[in-house]
């Protein structure tokens, strides 16, 4: 079993358990057949442990082991809201707390235009939710700092405000502006939201390729894959992979390097600024949010794509499996210009239950290695590292003439102050590199742990190919 050191809350580990159990009964088709029984595995006790009552636990459960399998098909956003367990946040908006003195001088009821604030015979401020719009003006004039707005943690994490509360006051996710990044799935100490799983897909495939040997399965790992498992070395998890069934593990930092080269030289070419491919969720903001700059997105895929599409034309008959950190990989995969490339989509969360459905300790694993990118293919992983890329791509091409200005921006926030300036005009920079989460990949909603080491174990693990140039590791190709 899984020990809490793997995880950063215990929230994932309760994730954890649910994939685990899932996976296992996925391996074994008698497991399988007899479905009803994951629950009493997870939770073999008739007392709650987290809930009120051990039949809204139940309940619950029963909702974390369907998104496990898949999720609502119908729904096609991959981070859905779990409605039964989003129920204990306050509403939010504005409230009058404790501190409120019942003052005299009401300057909260006389800066309010829509009359949603009274008082009580104590003279005590009140706000009437049906009422208020949430403007935050009374807040700003009370002497005594009384008036909060108490903004629900996933409302907080979503900076693009794809999230909003229901008739019901449950979560709900406007599919029309949500970019699929996972913050909000990171940051609900419920776990209310969640992202669909494909664990059940990548058993499928790998059970089909040893069954009948048509195929090879190849693991297209991102190099945030360094720092993740953290109570065992890479190259141990790298050689787990490979014990779980697929035929190979290839380094998606190896498609950053070809990116990177053509991306450099697709910069020069550019009339005006362009934006990096690389992060599914920063495209998809643009594409949603800012859709006039369209444009200037790159051509280029991204570097997982990048690298399953030359495997394919290679191999036409294998399968590959993405495996990192990011949630909007998966709303990715299943795009038309991605999907003939990539077959599936897992996070380093459902990794570690893969490893542990099949009783795989990689601690105790001999090392493997990858041999495949660059240092600057590796450091894609964390926010700055494409900027990098991209430097040394104009340098290899000979360009190093070319006024090269770039902006990286790490997380959404950023991201949306640069694409308004450059949608104004007002950009002075000819590169943008998007990270939609905060820190980079190493910060993506499917990360095991999300600690600040994070950054070193990366740079660490780039040093390691601190020798081999971006033409080098793309030479190996040809």
């Amino acid at each position: 079993m899984a020990k809490m050191r793997k995880f950063d809350t215990k929230v994932q580990h309760l994730k954890y358990k649910v994939l685990r159990e899932v996976a296992r009964a996925a391996w074994d088709d008698k497991l399988m057949q007899n479905i009803t029984s994951i629950p009493k595995r997870i939770m073999p006790g008739n007392e709650p442990t987290m809930r009120c009552c051990i039949y809204k636990e139940r309940a619950i459960l029963g909702e974390r082991i369907r998104l496990a399998m898949g999720g609502d098909m119908s729904n096609p956003n991959v981070i859905e809201v779990l409605d039964i367990a989003c129920d204990e946040c306050p509403v939010s908006g504005y409230d009058v707390t404790e501190a409120c003195r019942g003052c005299i001088a009401h300057r909260c009821e006389d800066v309010c235009r829509f009359g949603a604030i009274t008082f009580d015979e104590h003279q005590k401020a009140h706000i009437d939710k049906s009422k208020c719009k949430n403007c935050g003006a009374c807040s700003k004039v009370c002497p005594y700092s009384a008036i909060i707005n108490r903004t629900r943690p996933c409302e907080r994490a979503c900076k693009i405000k794809a999230i909003h509360m229901g008739p019901d006051k449950a979560a709900e996710i406007d599919n029309s502006k949500c970019v699929s990044c996972g913050a909000c799935v990171y940051q609900c100490p419920f776990g209310a939201i969640a992202d669909k799983s494909f664990i059940l897909n990548v058993i499928d495939i790998l059970k089909k390729s040893d069954n009948n040997n048509k195929y090879k399965v190849y693991a297209v790992v991102a190099p945030s894959i360094a720092g993740q498992f953290s109570y065992a070395k890479v190259g141990q998890a790298i050689k787990g992979i490979t014990e779980l069934g697929f035929y190979h593990v290839v380094e998606a930092a190896l498609g950053a390097d070809m990116v990177a080269f053509a991306e450099s030289k697709e910069l020069t070419e550019c009339d005006d600024f362009l934006t990096s491919s690389c992060c599914p969720a920063f495209v998809d903001y643009i594409k949603k949010h800012y859709p006039e700059l369209e444009g200037h997105i790159s051509h280029n895929l991204s570097p997982a794509a990048t690298i399953a599409k030359y495997m394919k034309e290679k191999e036409p008959d294998c399968k590959i499996v993405f495996i990192g950190p990011c949630t909007a990989k998966k709303m990715e995969f299943q795009k038309k210009e991605v999907r003939p490339y990539i077959d599936s989509v897992i996070t380093f969360e459902e990794l570690q239950a893969l490893f542990d459905s099949r009783d795989i300790d990689i601690m105790t694993l001999e090392e493997d290695y990858l041999d495949n990118a660059s240092y600057f293919g590796r450091i894609f992983a964390r926010s700055g590292g494409l900027a990098d890329a991209v430097a040394q791509g104009l340098k290899e091409h000979g360009l190093e003439d070319f006024k090269y200005n770039p902006l990286s921006c790490d997380g959404l926030d950023q991201c949306k102050i640069a694409l308004l300036r450059a949608s104004k005009g007002n950009l002075p920079n000819n590169f943008i590199e998007g990270m939609a989460c905060t820190g980079g990949c190493i910060g993506g909603a499917g990360c095991l742990t999300h600690e600040e080491k994070n950054k070193k174990d990366v740079d660490a693990y780039g040093e390691l190919a601190y020798e081999k140039t971006i033409s080098d590791a793309i030479s190996l190709l040809k």
